[in-house]
């Protein structure tokens, strides 16, 4: 009985978690170091979990960060950040790449959407756990649901070095 309890404990603490915000791991960018990072406050909705729900999955797994643009080189612009909605379905392939309009042009943007496309995340996956007479717990359904993350690219030259990172910040409506 208390490993049931210890269960709902745990699936009512990770309710909130579904759409955690989480450092994935370090990429080179190009030029210099890069990282990805979501974005900590995306003011996106988030699926409400029933007692015994818990979400697991919604990670970056395969990805490459954006390439500085070559066109933009000459100009070599100091700091260029691109605020990007990623949409993810519920395989964890990404459906769309959603940009702010003013920026939606620009080569940057470009580069976002091409590389952030083929980026491939774990299915996002809710599971319902019971407990059945003994007060042993298992899984009794699960689901793959789409989800969103928000990010922002900042992209960097400085004396002819050129990287691209994401960090937290307002992200695409």
């Amino acid at each position: 009985m208390s490993r049931a309890i210890t269960l709902l404990a745990a699936a009512t603490l990770l309710a909130g978690c579904a759409h955690a915000a989480r450092k994935p791991a370090t990429e080179p960018g190009v030029g210099g170091a890069g990282t990805d990072r979501i974005a900590v406050s995306t003011g996106m909705a988030h699926y409400q979990l029933a007692m015994g729900q818990v979400a697991t999955g919604a990670t970056l797994e395969a990805h490459q960060p954006p390439a500085y643009p070559e066109a933009m080189l000459t100009s070599c612009p100091s700091r260029v950040d691109m605020p990007a909605r990623v949409i993810v379905d519920a395989r964890g392939h990404v459906d769309e790449v959603r940009m702010n309009p003013p920026e939606a042009q620009s080569p940057f943007a470009d580069a976002v959407r091409d590389a952030v496309r083929d980026w491939r995340y774990t299915p996002l996956t809710v599971t319902y756990w019971a407990a059945d007479a003994d007060g042993n717990s298992h899984p009794v359904d699960s689901e793959a649901k789409p989800f969103g993350l928000d990010y922002v690219f900042t992209f960097r030259c400085e004396h002819g070095r050129t990287s691209v990172s994401a960090g937290p910040g307002a992200a695409a409506r």
